[in-house]
């Protein structure tokens, strides 16, 4: 019996490692991303700290991060906002749920007024 479970796994892992995309592993299904240009970039801080807190512990979220704008010296980049934030999710229920949580519409309540602009863009990934 152990013989015939080791078989089994080493297929199963086999047959992952053929059909995974090359490369590092993809972080989710949906990805939602918002940039925030702030009337007052000393606020970035605070509002990282808002989603950390808020945003990332909300059911259905697989993948997060949120944080400034990083300098690297490239004039391709684009550069004009404050924080940038990723939320990704494996479902459309999961990223529908996360919209109407009460956590989410309590940081976009408190912050709509603090920012100038807000660009949001919506990923999908079916890569299998």
């Amino acid at each position: 019996m152990g013989r015939n479970a080791l078989l089994l796994g080493l297929a199963a892992f086999l047959t992952a490692c053929a059909t995974a995309p090359p490369g590092p592993p993809r972080p989710a299904r949906i990805n939602h991303l918002a940039f925030f240009k702030l009337n007052d970039p000393a606020d970035a801080n605070e509002l990282i700290a808002d989603c950390d807190s808020m945003l990332a512990t909300i059911p259905g979220v697989v993948s997060y991060y949120a944080g400034k704008h990083l300098e690297v010296g490239r004039d391709t980049i684009d550069g004009d906002y404050d924080v940038g934030l990723y939320v990704g999710f494996a479902t459309e229920t999961d990223y529908a749920g996360y919209v109407a949580h009460p956590a989410h519409v309590q940081v976009v309540n408190k912050w709509r007024p603090r920012w100038q602009w807000i660009r949001v863009h919506d990923v999908l990934d079916n890569t299998p």
